[in-house]
């Protein structure tokens, strides 16, 4: 789509460049959704392009993943051996209500930053308990749980012109195994539920994430392996009945049946092979 209030479009070579954040800027990555209708509130976008960050980083510490990585770089990244947890990004990028065209040119960060409950890399990062460098326009950084950034339906804490740099997965929840489960209203359709377990090496543990049927990202820690009475209460007292996202996806009703029959079935799964 045409944005015919856009006057100018900035293309600078690093963050440094851009000094302050007037009213009508907003930052361009892949446009996926900033093309996709009117932005009558907007005069100037500012292109991340130019700044050359590597999409993908391999390191002792983990993977780093520049906000402005193309989806599908991600989707076909072969991550190392040592790694169980490593097909689980091609999982996430798989569970995107996405064309090829949108693959290619959707970045990591735009799925993020657009804060959906259906965004599957925001249940990727959560699950996997990355953290999120973000830059601010007067040069400070800081770095929050993947948790916590987002707060709502299409909400987030990102400040103006605060900009989310890169994606940083420990090792440790890369090493780790992990059981998935998702349901659409339609074979290629936005999740309306999308569950992902973890277990660490070794231990009888449990890490669960919630999203697509919640607003936000719901994450539960259990030190041991809980029984499926604990495992609901614990989703009941972060989760009110009340408390699932209505949409055209699938009704409060509908996501509260999945939310408890997925969240079991990870649980017998991880349980079973631990």
């Amino acid at each position: 789509m045409d944005l015919h209030s856009i006057t100018q479009v900035r293309r600078p070579s690093s963050p440094a460049e851009v000094v302050g954040w007037p009213k009508g800027h907003a930052w361009l990555g892949g446009g996926t959704w900033l093309f996709s209708e009117p932005q009558p509130g907007l005069d100037t976008l500012v292109d991340l392009d130019g700044f050359g960050w590597p999409a993908l980083t391999v390191a002792e510490a983990g993977l780093e993943i520049a906000a402005t990585c193309p989806i599908i770089a991600l989707d076909r990244f072969v991550p190392p051996a040592e790694w169980p947890a490593g097909p689980l990004l091609r999982a996430c990028c798989r569970s995107l209500l996405a064309s090829f065209k949108v693959m290619n040119t959707a970045t990591v960060g735009g799925n993020i930053c657009m804060s959906l409950p259906a965004g599957a890399l925001i249940a990727l990062t959560v699950a996997l308990e990355a953290r999120y460098t973000l830059w601010s326009r007067d040069g400070a950084a800081r770095s929050v749980d993947a948790a916590e950034f987002v707060t709502g339906d299409h909400r987030n804490i990102l400040q103006p012109g605060e900009l989310l740099r890169g994606i940083g997965i420990p090792a440790a929840s890369l090493s780790k195994r992990y059981a998935m489960r998702r349901m659409t209203l339609t074979h290629l359709g936005r999740s309306a539920a999308l569950l992902i377990g973890t277990q660490a090496p070794g231990r009888r543990n449990l890490t669960l994430t919630i999203t697509a049927s919640t607003p936000r990202p719901v994450r539960l820690h259990f030190a041991a392996m809980p029984d499926a009475r604990t495992l609901a209460g614990a989703i009941r007292a972060r989760v009110p009945d009340d408390g699932f996202f209505d949409d055209v996806n699938g009704t409060p009703a509908y996501k509260r049946h999945l939310t408890y029959q997925f969240a079991e079935q990870i649980r017998a799964e991880l349980d079973a092979g631990a």
